[in-house]
């Protein structure tokens, strides 16, 4: 059995580490975490057949201990080739629309445990991956019969996350396999052949703090004997087609016209201080045979990135197929070195290039941001669109790609930040090809844009037709009180019925058609909750001020039965700091008061059945105008933000000021302890899979482009590890051993404890064995439920119950 390592002050007999097993909280505490919920829906291109799919939602502890390779960014199992941690689907149905049928899958394997699903261009079939203990198989339902099949056994290689994809017309699907006939794995000699040597010879490469990097040349020679794969063609008859020759396939893409394949292939040098993604890189377009048509690109290694956000690698980029067309390519090249840092009048080009590929490259524009896509409709009509990280600002601008020389028409700019002025994004859907391309109306004046809504009354979510000669806006459809309504898409040639998903604080989410015409809809799903203890809570968007006159808000819950007549509770405050240019965009309302609030382990509300007030997502905006970078006052901003939601929930009486826990996860542990380092607001703290010292992240962290020698001040006063001589209410940490996550690997809880220890604090240190930085076994997960039981029974009180 795997064992717990917990360190703890003072419910522990002894300071020294203490093993246990895994403990469960309350068992109704258990019967939320183990509740179903609905499953996962898959569309068909033309709508016609919906795959319900079952995700396993906590594996066992035993699956997570299965042997994992972690190699250059990558976490996969060497026996099978899959991605490890990723969720695995144990079932699926489909149902037909409109009649609404649903029906059992007949020949699916048994212990299904699928990993990626695909639907063909033409919505007739349904690809799946399944992994097995011996690898991943291929398997085609045929969704009018409602029949699986395996089409290739477990051959697939998974190890680069590429999954398989459709041929255009359907007639097989392309894939890595693993090489046939190949040799063991290198094997490790326990004599080293010499030491580890890494050099620099002066130029700049700062790398944020990654984890799961190559370590020695042993770990080179795995990654390239895993990484190998073949590329290949498997037909529906289980005909396997090789493409070309075995090599490091990172990414594969066929043309819409299926002549063609984007091929990018990985090679040496590799590097021990960037994952994979920055290894040397050949982007090649081949035929179907495997010949090299066209070698777009050769990059080399890129360590030398800066960290200012936007900058990038010089040659080509984002290279993609034009979507609407036979097989013309599209890229990116940076203007200026990559550097966002830099003063630059221009930062991007486009290009594109059409089959056969032996002319010069067509320039369709130049950016003066940095590029963020291209959404295709027509030879008049493509989206481009650009952002700029400073100002926070993102353009739009229509082009006309089957035009020379046309001047860019500017549709869409705003601030991201800005939430209650963002116009939506551009409204896609799959052609006849499998290709995403813009929705566009019959008369091809007109596209349709899908947003969230935000508003001083908290999210509304929209639907919106944009005349693109006129540049103006018709609402289609905005989500309507007391339900929170998500436009999903548009399900009929005319696009007059829209699919949404419809939900309440009571009301499980479940999926309409509404006709937008005459505004009758109908129902399609009819999913039930299985969240029934929180009936009857009650739900409240709160707003108030800070001190500094900004606007923030909050959602309270209250437990189902509570009167105010029975005087202030304990609460729990869930938080995640959040960084703005701008005192007005800070101000903006986020969330909504009428969405549907799951349950499970990482929830905040699952005590609310223990008689607990929760306040979550207080908004704690950390806001840098004009010179000022927003981390420059991090510190005084976020106790002010605290001490407003504080004294908001103490002044309405549902809190009671001496029994508050402020608690989150990440960078919201990070804000825990910031918060008990700094501020006598909380009476204790639990903190999930944070960092502590900033130092140990020294060329950045979330939004913070600036490294420790530039702006060492801040790095140590926003490092709760250099403040935690203040900390004197007791916290709670816990961490994954395995995480991976930039910035939080384990020592940074473990150094944290081990400074809160020297100094006389009040700690506990939960280390969970095989656990990123979000939790997944079912015993981990209850372990953590039980651990925050315990520590709030302790500090807090359990409140009513």
């Amino acid at each position: 059995m795997v064992l717990l390592v917990i360190l703890a002050l003072p419910l522990a007999t002894s300071s020294a580490p203490a093993q246990t097993t895994y403990m469960e909280p309350d068992s109704g505490l258990v019967k939320i975490v183990d509740a179903q919920l609905a499953p996962w829906i898959s569309i068909s291109p033309d709508c016609r057949y919906w795959a319900l799919r079952t995700p396993l939602r906590h594996p066992s502890i035993a699956e997570l201990a299965r042997e994992e390779l972690k190699l250059a960014g990558l976490r996969f199992s060497p026996a099978t080739y899959a991605p490890t941690r990723r969720t695995r689907y144990i079932g699926i149905e489909l149902m037909e629309y409109p009649g609404l049928e649903v029906h059992s899958v007949s020949g699916l394997p048994d212990n299904l445990r699928s990993l990626s699903f695909r639907w063909s261009a033409d919505g007739a079939k349904l690809a799946m991956t399944n992994e097995t203990s011996e690898g991943v198989e291929l398997w085609v339902l045929d969704a009018e019969k409602a029949e699986s099949r395996r089409i290739l056994g477990p051959h697939v290689s998974l190890a680069a996350y590429e999954m398989p994809l459709w041929l255009p017309d359907g007639s097989g699907l392309v894939c890595c396999t693993v090489p046939e006939e190949r040799s063991g794995p290198p094997g490790e000699d326990p004599v080293p052949a010499g030491p580890v040597i890494r050099e620099t010879f002066g130029e700049e490469a700062p790398v944020r703090t990654l984890q799961d990097l190559l370590e020695d040349p042993h770990d080179k020679d795995l990654f390239e004997y895993y990484l190998t794969s073949q590329l290949s063609i498997v037909r529906l008859d289980g005909t396997v087609e090789r493409i070309g020759r075995p090599g490091m396939i990172w990414a594969y893409l066929p043309s819409p016209n299926g002549e063609y394949l984007l091929v990018e292939r990985l090679h040496r040098p590799f590097s021990y201080s960037v994952n994979a993604w920055r290894f040397p890189t050949t982007i090649e377009v081949w035929d179907m045979e495997g010949n090299v048509v066209l070698e777009l690109a050769d990059l080399p290694l890129r360590e030398e990135i800066p960290i200012a956000r936007g900058s990038t690698y010089k040659g080509p980029r984002s290279v993609d197929w034009r979507s609407n067309t036979d097989a013309t390519l599209c890229w990116v090249e940076a203007l200026d070195e990559g550097d966002a840092g830099s003063e630059a009048e221009l930062r991007d080009r486009v290009f594109s290039l059409q089959a056969p590929f032996d002319s010069e490259p067509r320039q369709l524009m130049d950016l003066e941001y940095r590029f963020g896509g291209i959404d295709w409709g027509n030879d008049s009509l493509a989206l481009v669109s650009e952002w700029w990280w400073v100002n926070r600002r993102y353009r739009t601008w229509r082009i006309r790609p089957g035009r020379d020389r046309c001047r860019p028409e500017l549709v869409l700019d705003y601030v991201w930040e800005d939430r209650y002025n963002h116009p939506g994004n551009p409204l896609r859907k799959r052609n006849d090809r499998g290709h995403l391309v813009l929705v566009v109306s019959a008369d091809g004046g007109s596209i349709y844009l899908q947003g969230r809504g935000a508003s001083p009354e908290g999210n509304r979510p929209f639907l919106d037709r944009l005349d693109l000669a006129t540049l103006q806006k018709e609402r289609l459809f905005r989500s309507r009180p007391p339900f929170y309504e998500q436009p999903i898409r548009l399900v009929d040639d005319s696009y007059t019925e829209l699919l949404l998903r419809r939900e309440s604080p009571e009301q499980y989410p479940n999926y309409y058609v509404r006709n937008l015409e005459n505004d009758t809809e109908s129902q399609v799903t009819f999913f039930e909750n299985p969240f029934t203890q929180l009936q009857g809570m009650h739900k409240e968007l709160l707003t108030y001020a800070r001190g500094d006159g900004i606007e923030l808000s909050a959602m309270l819950y209250l437990p189902p039965g509570y009167d105010p007549g029975e005087g202030p509770l304990p609460l729990i405050m869930w938080a995640y700091p959040q960084e703005y240019r701008s005192s007005a965009a800070a101000s903006q309302v986020s969330g909504s008061p009428y969405e549907f609030d799951y349950l499970d382990w990482w929830s905040p509300l699952i005590w609310l059945t223990r008689g607990y007030a929760v306040l979550e997502n207080p908004a704690m905006p950390i806001v840098g105008e004009g010179d000022r970078k927003p981390n420059d006052d991090f510190v005084p901003q976020l106790v002010m933000s605290a001490r407003a939601a504080v004294d908001k929930v103490v002044d309405m009486g549902v809190a009671d000021p001496d029994r508050i826990v402020i608690s989150g996860h990440s960078y919201g542990a990070f804000m825990t302890a910031n918060l008990l380092a700094h501020s006598d607001l909380f009476c204790a703290g639990i903190a999930r899979t944070g960092a502590y010292n900033r130092t140990l992240t020294p060329f950045g962290f979330q939004s913070e482009d600036r490294s420790l020698w530039e702006a060492t001040d801040v790095y140590v006063e926003m490092s709760p590890f250099m403040n935690a001589d203040s900390i004197e209410e007791p916290i709670l940490l816990i961490h994954g051993e395995e995480d991976r996550n930039s910035g939080t690997f384990p020592m940074q809880s473990e150094r944290m404890y081990e400074a809160l220890k020297g100094l006389g604090g009040t700690a506990r240190l939960v280390m969970l064995p095989l656990e990123g930085h979000w939790y997944e076994a079912r015993e981990s997960v209850l372990h953590v439920v039980w651990e925050t039981q315990q520590w709030l029974d302790e500090y807090a009180s359990q409140g009513r119950f």
